[in-house]
């Protein structure tokens, strides 16, 4: 058993350190900047202290930093470092390689922003920690899995990152005007609702919830499917 939980250990720490292109640390650096960032402008332009509503975009805008460069520049990253054919070269190896990276990417993540969830749950508002954590991996981990299917159309780290900044900017700025819909990939289940509209505001959250992860799900094997064809990477 402890052999077995040595070997996971070193296969995730090997996945994360290509994931982020031996650059982990800058990645958290940057994330951690950025989250005290938004707390503090929060916190000149609001007088009253923030509560789970303003968490959720808290936790959400440095999740999304962290997944954006990995997702983006992962092929290019691979090509780089001259590993394709290791990778595409063995029947069905490239899927185990993906999916395993996929999983460390939104595990590493995941734990990163469970440790600022905790900080948020005991310094600043009163929430359940784990429904937290859950709401805010939705749009993070659709945009994750959108970042690869375009590094796979594209094979240009540089073009996907221009793809998904377009892609993001747009629903970033169209939130207000998506308030309510299910379509609305920064939808907030958190939103301070009327007592007569919050049924209809679950409903819309879980609806919304359904559409991402079937994104996730439809944009992953789509990227999948195009790493057949691995004479284009290559």
């Amino acid at each position: 058993m402890k052999d077995f939980i040595k070997n996971i250990v070193s296969v995730i720490r090997y996945n994360a350190f290509h994931v982020f292109s031996g650059k982990f640390i800058y990645f958290v650096a940057l994330a951690l900047i950025l989250f005290l960032t938004v707390i503090v402008i929060y916190s000149l332009d609001e007088e009253t202290p923030p509560g789970a509503e303003a968490v959720y975009y808290f936790l959400l805008v440095p999740g999304v930093l962290l997944t954006f460069y990995p997702a983006a520049y992962c092929l290019q990253n691979d090509s780089d470092a001259r590993m394709m054919e290791t990778l595409f070269g063995i029947p069905d190896y490239r899927f185990k390689v993906w999916l395993v990276r996929n999983l460390v990417l939104n595990l590493v993540v995941a734990l990163l922003l469970l440790v600022l969830t905790i900080f948020c749950r005991y310094l600043l508002a009163e929430f359940d920690i784990w429904p937290m954590l859950g709401q805010v991996m939705f749009p993070i981990l659709f945009i994750g899995s959108l970042g690869f299917m375009m590094a796979t159309l594209t094979k240009s780290g540089n073009g996907t990152a221009a793809v998904m900044v377009i892609f993001i900017m747009f629903f970033w700025i169209a939130a207000d005007a998506m308030e309510g819909s299910r379509w609305n990939l920064f939808h907030n289940p958190y939103t301070m609702v009327e007592d007569m509209m919050i049924p209809m505001w679950q409903e819309t959250t879980l609806y919304n919830r359904i559409y991402i992860l079937f994104g996730t799900v439809v944009t992953l094997l789509m990227a999948l499917l195009r790493l057949q064809n691995r004479e284009r990477y290559i």
